[in-house]
């Protein structure tokens, strides 16, 4: 089972550009990280630069139209995610139990959806996503 542990950094929703990142604390994630992988359940991870570098495309009335961050009305951003595969649902929450996290981080644990979790319909309605990379592995 595939499971996405989200970082959610409280105050990263403003951090400017420019934010400096702490090297204790990023030495210590870096020990995490090689904790899974060493594990054999790490697929892949990443960090990502705070919402004002980002943009948002929302679509009222069906069209497209851009945001550039920050986001006045965001409360929670995500600052990165690890992606495992571990056997259970429990197994995925003692991993994020094991992060280095500070008392301002909070991880979110969310299983990533398979095609055999789909009706039949559904599986035909998708019918040749699953050949791309990575998508829609059983």
């Amino acid at each position: 089972m595939r499971f996405m542990m989200l970082m959610i950094p409280l105050g990263y929703e403003s951090a400017p550009p420019d934010v400096q990142l702490d090297p204790e604390r990023v030495a210590a994630m870096m020990r995490y990280n090689e904790a899974l992988q060493d594990a054999g359940v790490l697929i892949t991870l990443d960090g990502l630069h705070p919402p004002s570098m980002g943009a948002r495309v929302a679509f009222p009335g069906g069209q497209p139209v851009v945001t550039d961050g920050p986001f006045a009305e965001a409360k929670e951003v995500l600052g990165g995610y690890w992606m495992i595969e571990v056997g259970s649902r429990e197994e995925a929450i003692a991993w994020a139990k094991r992060c280095p996290a500070s008392e301002n981080e909070i991880i979110e644990i969310r299983q990533v959806q398979e095609m055999s979790d789909f009706s039949d319909e559904v599986q035909q309605a998708a019918a040749g996503f699953s050949e791309l990379p990575h998508a829609g592995r059983a």
